[in-house]
């Protein structure tokens, strides 16, 4: 009698054992983890889309979002520092389901991607994140291609895994650029695939490796489809759409041709040298606003070069096509219009000019660091070739 009691002390001493380890196993069981991506919106700063990290609490299940594209536009000097590239975003933690709400009400479409990382990665990234939202911790120095919401996304998801989804990146490429994908996701908006495409210079022409896309959340997403965890499985679990996307789609890649834009040049410079030979005046007056055009573009790209922190605008080649100097033209051009003779230099200056657009049209061909910046030759150089030739200071002077 006295071993069926020892035998039943055991089981309950086991039970109660087993009991205390289902419960430790649920207090210290592994957040889980997923990125969500949402599609680009309709205003400039939501057309290259988004992305945040979710963490949903074992015990809870409360999902909580840790989104790094926060800014504050009250904030001193705000538009001097976004002009500078002085820009400061935050990490800002908030309930999944509020987050969603935005993307809900602009009908921007959101999925999710549930990662399959180890209990100890899911928790080091968790508490990482917790921390980094600390009001203290949370300001960081924003670059529109290689510090931004979704650089933040890949880099702390790269650190849980031990630089494992660096060194899985790094060594492959597609061969986009951040010219390319910043005119193309841009399109929609004329102004604004405008401004990247004569504002930035050579160093946006380098392909990028598939990490350096990853500041794309479109494109972010799609590497980690391809990515690899410790164990060797597919990094992403699971995948879900979220919110269905009910507004113009992301853009598709186009392959950008050169030639149409010279047509235009040429049909434009011919246009202008055929008009010069009998109304100089007219010349002049299409003249003018195309070099306070070329001054004014000109003057930004001196500024973003010279005096701004956007390294992607340094050095570039398009200040030979959109000559800051051409301010200097208007004089003259409002004298021929005056029907007065204008200072023998103006004629010169056009001369100038002209050769500068020329130099941008060689150095393209040269073995340098490459500029993708054909289509502005190719349209430029003609017009400024043509109104060369209608203001050369001999035919001025007949």
């Amino acid at each position: 009698m006295s071993g069926y009691w020892q035998m039943r002390s055991a089981i309950a001493r086991l039970a109660l054992l087993g009991a205390l380890w289902i419960l430790a196993a649920a207090a210290w069981a592994a957040p889980r983890i997923g990125v969500a991506t949402m599609q680009p919106g309709e205003v400039f700063f939501e057309r290259f889309g988004h992305n945040a990290i979710i963490v949903v609490d074992p015990a809870s299940g409360d999902a909580i979002s840790y989104n790094f594209g926060f800014f504050d536009p009250s904030e001193a000097d705000f538009v001097g520092n976004f002009a500078r590239g002085h820009m400061m975003y935050y990490l800002v933690a908030l309930p999944f389901e509020q987050d969603l709400a935005q993307y809900r009400d602009s009908g921007r479409g959101v999925s999710i991607q549930w990662l399959d990382v180890g209990p100890d990665q899911a928790q080091a990234l968790a508490d990482t994140l917790a921390e980094r939202a600390r009001p203290e911790n949370a300001r960081y120095r924003y670059d529109y291609f290689t510090s931004n919401c979704s650089t933040q996304v890949r880099d702390a998801l790269d650190a849980a895994l031990g630089g494992a989804l660096k060194s899985q990146l790094s060594g492959r490429s597609r061969g986009n650029t951040f010219r390319s994908e910043a005119v193309r996701l841009a399109s929609p908006a004329t102004w604004m695939w405008l401004g990247f495409d004569v504002g930035l210079g050579p160093s946006a022409d380098k392909p990028m490796s598939r990490w350096e896309e990853g500041y794309v959340p479109m494109r972010l997403a799609d590497s980690l489809r391809e990515a690899k965890n410790a164990a060797g499985r597919p990094l992403v679990q699971s995948e879900m759409q979220l919110l269905p996307h009910r507004i113009a789609p992301e853009p598709a890649e186009t392959p950008r041709r050169w030639w149409p834009w010279l047509l235009a040049g040429v049909v434009i410079a011919a246009l202008v040298a055929g008009t010069g030979r009998r109304s100089p005046r007219v010349i002049a007056a299409v003249a003018l606003p195309l070099w306070l055009l070329c001054f004014v573009a000109g003057a930004l790209l001196v500024y973003l070069w010279g005096f701004t922190d956007h390294w992607a605008a340094w050095a570039n080649r398009n200040l030979l096509l959109f000559n800051p100097l051409c301010v200097l033209l208007v004089p003259g051009a409002i004298a021929v219009l005056r029907r007065r003779n204008p200072p023998v230099w103006f004629g010169w200056l056009t001369v100038a000019i002209a050769a500068g657009a020329l130099v941008a049209w060689f150095l393209h061909w040269l073995p340098l660091r490459l500029q993708y910046n054909q289509a502005w030759i190719a349209l430029m150089t003609p017009i400024h070739l043509a109104l060369a030739y209608v203001f050369m200071p001999r035919r001025l002077s007949r």
